[in-house]
């Protein structure tokens, strides 16, 4: 039975995408906003700044008190936050059904003033905010640096994804005020952002609502650039090896893969299913040789991040288990990889990754404030609101030879990335 999920598509005269999916089975509303910038959209010597925003966005504007917004719809039984990524910022709440318009007032006046609370203080305090985060989650976690590295290892300097979201902190100790404020007025404009309201409300009183709240903002981002030049697989294999104090050595396999899109190509959706058929099951060639056989491998992780600026991300980790030669499991991880681009998958494999990724589907779209999350992302990032009713029809279309051609082209060895983390104490064992 296909899904059919019922939504008012509406875009208010300043720009604002407003989508509204009426769900009364419970309550409570999402209110989910993703603004068109994330790291992508940074320039060289200006890194980190979409991330800072996330933070900023919380510290108050013109009509709300620093804190304000968090104090005031987590006493009205809400919960909220917000998130920075290479293509978007989001930020979203779920609050009861009554709360809605508190939610929807907080939001505008941040988007449309919040540059009246940033200030000097207010800058140096988020950005101490950012480097404890960076130390926490990046500097002092084992294998902090390693997504970092593939991301500087597998695109090249200058490109939209070479750096990450967290952004390099010198660029931040030299950001002034009016360099922050140029950000926001660049990027935060209703023309370049996406309201998605799910949940107990009727799509006529949705979009009455935004038009209330947000039908006065005027101004307007600056135009967006298209998309850069797609990217090819590595011409060659590329190769980064860290010594640092890790419980055990890792092996991180990065692929270049084709954006992300719902349009005429499904090429980015076969690759994705072509690492799920090689990592993502119990039965998969890497989970079923490496841990469960020989268990030369603690565990074996794929994964496919899809990005929309030319290029998407793949993903191959494995944790080496002790006494196992690195370099060995590394060189059998690719034989398997080559052996499924020549062969293809199996008809079990492709019937249990359509099972797994169906499933998967359907449970996001069962929670409200996730289907919230998957309308905004299709909306902003594909002008495919839709899309919530049409992946699995798509999903169903790929066929075995579409996932072999893919792992033909973008996952065979010759085109990885490899970041290699070796442990400091294994490595003073073989000195």
């Amino acid at each position: 039975m296909p899904l059919d999920f019922a939504y008012e598509d509406h875009t208010l005269a300043n720009g604002l995408r407003v989508i509204v999916q009426p769900d009364d089975t419970t309550p409570t509303v999402t209110v989910n906003l993703w603004v068109g910038v994330g790291s992508r959209h940074e320039e060289a010597g200006r890194t980190g700044f979409a991330h800072l925003f996330e933070h900023l966005m919380f510290q108050g504007s013109e009509h709300v008190a620093n804190g304000e917004h968090f104090q005031a719809l987590m006493g009205v039984g809400g919960r909220l936050n917000a998130t920075t990524w290479f293509d978007r910022t989001t930020y979203f709440e779920t609050v009861p059904s009554g709360a809605l318009e508190l939610a929807l007032w907080l939001e505008a006046d941040r988007h449309a003033h919040l540059l009246a609370a940033v200030n000097q203080e207010n800058l140096d305090n988020q950005r101490d905010v950012v480097k404890e985060e960076k130390r926490q989650r990046y500097d002092n976690q084992p294998y902090g640096q390693a997504l970092t590295t593939v991301y500087e290892t597998l695109f090249p300097e200058g490109h939209p994804y070479h750096h990450p979201t967290i952004g390099s902190m010198a660029d931040l100790d030299a950001a002034s005020v009016e360099d922050v404020h140029d950000f926001f007025r660049r990027h935060y404009a209703p023309d370049n952002t996406v309201l998605a309201i799910v949940g107990d409300v009727t799509a006529e009183r949705g979009i009455e609502l935004a038009e209330r709240y947000f039908g006065h903002l005027e101004h307007h981002a600056e135009p967006r650039r298209g998309p850069v030049d797609p990217l090819r697989p590595l011409a060659e294999p590329a190769r980064r090896e860290l010594v640092e104090e890790v419980p055990n050595d890792r092996i991180h396999l990065g692929f270049r893969l084709p954006a992300e899109s719902t349009g005429d190509s499904a090429e980015f959706l076969a690759a994705s299913m072509a690492l799920d058929c090689l990592g993502g099951l119990s039965f998969s060639p890497l989970e079923q040789r490496f841990v469960r056989e020989e268990q030369s491998a603690n565990s074996v992780e794929v994964g496919a991040m899809g990005f929309i600026d030319g290029v998407s991300l793949g993903l191959v980790v494995a944790d080496v288990a002790d006494g196992v030669d690195t370099d060995d499991l590394e060189g059998a991880i690719c034989a398997e990889l080559t052996r499924f681009a020549d062969e293809g998958p199996t008809p079990e494999q492709m019937e249990a990754v359509r099972a797994q990724a169906e499933r998967g589907w359907l449970s996001a779209l069962a929670a409200q404030d996730e289907r919230a999350d998957v309308i905004a992302h299709y909306t902003l990032l594909h002008d495919d609101p839709g899309y919530i009713n049409t992946f699995l029809d798509r999903l169903a279309r790929i066929t075995p030879e579409e996932v072999a051609a893919a792992a033909d082209t973008w996952l065979r060895p010759q085109c990885r990335a490899s970041v290699v983390y070796r442990s400091a104490e294994t490595q003073e064992e073989v000195a």
